[in-house]
């Protein structure tokens, strides 16, 4: 009877670590996901900067909507590789590249994705790595949108504009991470599990069972 009850427990405890634990094609993976994305956002910096200035002029707050595009990172790298970190590492990586290539942002591009990706990852840690629905893709964009306002409030000056805009701006910045980094990264993970680039994950083989 002893040693049948102690030998799940010790396979569970092995299993743990083990499904943590950083594959070699997770790390490749995570940098291709990073500089993908990082040319996502080079590409986004354009159309998406124009958006939150044209928004942001109508109703000082509303350019929040925009941002969505720019919190993939932590979103589909978290749903993909399902790892500590891996939120984290994709965002800042997409960041450094698009800080790299030049945006009006800067050097605080990288700081953003570091903020960011932390705000999504705090949301797949609170579910222990272990669910990874739309639900939960659309609160991971939610965390980062709110890591990226905190951000901006504390150290890049909205502490003082006023109340309203910094309401405003919260509010669409929680909509546009859950629709826009949520919801779309949610769907690009299952397009690309549907083409079988993603056999290697747990997110390929749940799409080859679910079809």
């Amino acid at each position: 009877m002893h040693t049948s009850t102690s030998a799940p427990a010790s396979r569970s405890a092995v299993a743990a670590p083990d499904r943590f634990r950083w594959r070699v094609v997770d790390i490749v993976v995570a940098a291709v996901l990073g500089v993908a994305l990082g040319l996502v956002f080079w590409a986004w910096n354009t159309v998406g900067y124009a958006w939150f200035t044209a928004m942001d002029g109508l109703t000082p707050g509303l350019g929040g909507i925009a941002v969505g595009i720019w919190l993939l990172g932590g979103v589909v790298g978290g749903l993909i590789i399902r790892k500590p970190g891996a939120a984290l590492l994709v965002e800042l990586i997409a960041a450094v590249v698009s800080a790299l290539i030049g945006n009006v942002w800067g050097i605080s591009t990288i700081f953003s994705g570091l903020a960011q990706g932390l705000g999504a990852e705090l949301v797949f840690l609170a579910f222990l790595y272990l669910r990874f629905t739309l639900p939960v893709a659309m609160l991971s964009g939610v965390g980062a949108a709110v890591a990226a306002w905190l951000l901006e409030f504390f150290v890049y000056g909205n502490i003082v504009k006023t109340v309203e805009f910094n309401l405003i701006y919260l509010a669409t910045l929680v909509v546009s991470g859950a629709l826009l980094a949520g919801l779309v990264g949610w769907l690009l993970v299952r397009a690309l599990a549907a083409t079988g680039a993603l056999s290697r994950f747990a997110a390929g083989r749940e799409h080859r069972r679910d079809v």
